[in-house]
């Protein structure tokens, strides 16, 4: 992840693209036939799906044809870095969000704000559409939404007849305590928490329930030292009562597959994961699992839960046909017809009128996934992962392994953090 970040940044860097915002221009539909390129990252099936939306498109706009190029996520960014810097660009491109402050900051994307005579962005909530501003315009429109959960295993409560919190009011110390109940009463098999302290999902929450947030405006590093030895004090603290597993295997756990994690293995009855995530494991544990607000919530002054992109639609500032490519967009994000199609392959659709419109035709827990996004309030949206911080959690998660393995305190871990991740956006 590291190698591909470097490259986005040196293929910026070489590219210096200027304008990054089109400045209005070319919002008038060409007459003559019109060729768009669209990229995008995923498997077969996306492909598959991805080809169906653009057929439906041409059909609709026969003087528009739409080339699909894709690949895999190293190999996305490594050719969309040397299109960039070549000054190659496709038209419309699916972004990320820890690479969009490194494409829009140097110009290389549109600001959407300059093609709203052809994209509509009114269905919309403006806490999902900040999650594609960066320094006040909206370089990226999201495609997908997440946000962050406690995934329960009802069959693994029920059999050990403890009774599922009220994830209304429940506080960390619930967590812990309804842990320490099924840790007591798994007798070795099954504990009650699977560890958490591996991503950037977990620690945004736990800095926005304290009031605070990872990075602050200018990019910087934010949250307070006190803030993050709590966090990590914590995990130490469920790990050391015998709450999560063991250090070794969690660590283990952490570094393999999804379907290798506790939750889906049925060896932990709690885990954090992100709503989307529930179908996957479902299918992997073979038992019913349920999704849960997060603790600690209604103890906060403000939500800290938020919305997560899947990913994004963004628009080349290069593009040379910068209407048609958001006349595509507008398709890609607003049609009933592309989110029939497509349906959860990119995430819960970010657009709640087609999020309700195809709901009734997805299977149970994709459906529980979609309906659990419209029940949680959410806060703002954290400001976009700055250039440079790309790797975040790779750091989050060798940090926590520090703890766990008690070669770092919690202290130590929160300082070392700080300077480790401040250190990476000023060098970038």
């Amino acid at each position: 992840m590291r190698r591909i970040a470097l490259a986005v940044v040196a293929a910026l860097t070489l590219s210096a693209c200027g304008g990054g915002g089109g400045g209005g221009a070319g919002q008038e539909l060409s007459k003559d036939p019109v060729t768009l390129r669209f990229t995008w990252w995923g498997a077969d099936e996306r492909h598959k799906r991805t080809q169906q939306v653009i057929d439906a498109f041409q059909k609709k706009h026969p003087t528009i044809t739409v080339k699909g190029e894709f690949k895999d996520w190293n190999g996305y960014w490594e050719s969309l870095a040397t299109t960039v810097a070549a000054n190659d660009a496709p038209d419309v491109i699916q972004m990320d969000e820890l690479y969009l402050s490194s494409y829009a900051e140097r110009g290389a994307l549109l600001d959407l704000g300059t093609a709203t005579q052809h994209l509509k962005t009114a269905d919309f909530d403006r806490t999902a559409l900040d999650t594609g501003v960066v320094k006040g315009k909206q370089y990226a429109l999201p495609v997908g939404l997440a946000t962050y959960a406690i995934v329960a295993n009802t069959d693994l409560l029920d059999q050990l007849k403890i009774k599922l919190p009220d994830d209304g009011t429940w506080s960390w110390d619930d967590f812990k305590r309804v842990g320490d109940e099924v840790s007591k009463a798994g007798g070795g098999k099954i504990t009650g928490v699977q560890s958490f302290g591996f991503d950037a999902g977990s620690l945004n929450v736990w800095a926005r329930q304290h009031g605070a947030s990872v990075f602050d405006d200018a990019g910087k590093v934010a949250v307070p030292e006190d803030v993050l030895a709590g966090y990590w004090t914590y995990l130490r603290d469920l790990a050391q009562a015998g709450t999560a597993p063991a250090a070794s295997v969690t660590i283990e756990r952490a570094g393999g597959a999804l379907d290798q994690s506790g939750t889906a293995t049925n060896a932990s009855a709690l885990g954090t994961w992100w709503n989307t995530q529930l179908p996957s494991l479902a299918t992997a544990s073979g038992q019913k699992l349920k999704l849960l607000r997060l603790p600690g919530e209604s103890q906060a002054s403000s939500p800290a839960a938020y919305f997560k992109p899947s990913m994004y639609w963004s628009i080349s500032s290069r593009s040379e046909h910068p209407a048609e490519a958001a006349l595509f967009v507008d398709f890609l994000a607003n049609s009933q017809e592309a989110g029939d199609i497509m349906l959860t392959d990119r995430g819960v659709p970010a657009n709640p009128t087609v999020r309700a419109a195809i709901t009734p035709k997805l299977g149970e827990n994709d459906k529980a996934a979609a309906e659990y996004l419209d029940t949680v309030k959410v806060g703002t949206a954290p400001r976009v992962t700055p250039n440079g911080a790309s790797s975040i959690e790779a750091i989050i998660k060798r940090h926590t392994e520090e703890v766990l393995f008690d070669r770092q305190t919690p202290q130590q871990a929160a300082k070392s953090f700080i300077t480790e991740l401040q250190a990476e956006i000023d060098g970038a």
